[in-house]
């Protein structure tokens, strides 16, 4: 049970613009703001550590078949919500705040947004007025789920092509 003297989350690294920490009671990892940002700014550039052929749960898609793990790594621990906060850009490789974002928010972005079709698929608890319930990826979502987020280029792309083939069907 957490109280007022009892942290929910324990300092596990620091960077200039975020915290990495790690909820007391489940061990899992998130990434916090250490000032705020507006709609549209960049909040950190990024680049790609490994790339590999098939997703992880580590993972952002930038094409067929490729997928990169982020640099710098703690960037990794920004978690799911259904009413994200930030975005990853894959083409110009910026993370971008899509809303007002205040010092000590947790960063959060739409899973879906970057993936195509996700290797590790879950139940989402995120507690948001929009939440899709089942995050499996981009693919999976209905037109009408499309509408209300941003995806990467690649992810854009995917979704004009199965619609397309939608449409000859």
């Amino acid at each position: 049970m957490e109280t007022l003297t009892t942290p929910a989350y324990h300092v596990i690294s620091n960077h200039q613009f975020a915290e990495r920490r790690q909820k007391v009671s489940n061990d899992q990892n998130a990434l916090f703001a250490l000032r705020s940002f507006q709609p549209g700014e960049v909040i950190a550039d990024f680049s790609a550590g490994t790339i590999s052929a098939e997703p992880t749960y580590l993972t952002v898609q930038v094409g067929n078949h490729k997928h990169i793990t982020l640099q710098p790594e703690f960037l990794q621990y920004i978690n799911h919500s259904c009413d994200p906060n930030v975005f990853f850009d894959t083409t110009t490789l910026q993370l971008v705040a899509l809303k007002n974002i205040q010092e000590q928010d947790e960063f959060c972005f739409f899973y879906p947004s970057a993936e195509w079709k996700m290797t590790q698929s879950f139940d989402c608890y995120c507690g948001a007025s929009n939440c899709i319930g089942q995050i499996r990826g981009a693919f999976y979502l209905s037109p009408e789920a499309q509408t209300q987020y941003r995806f990467t280029d690649f992810i854009q792309q995917q979704l004009v092509k199965k619609a397309a083939r939608k449409k000859v069907a």
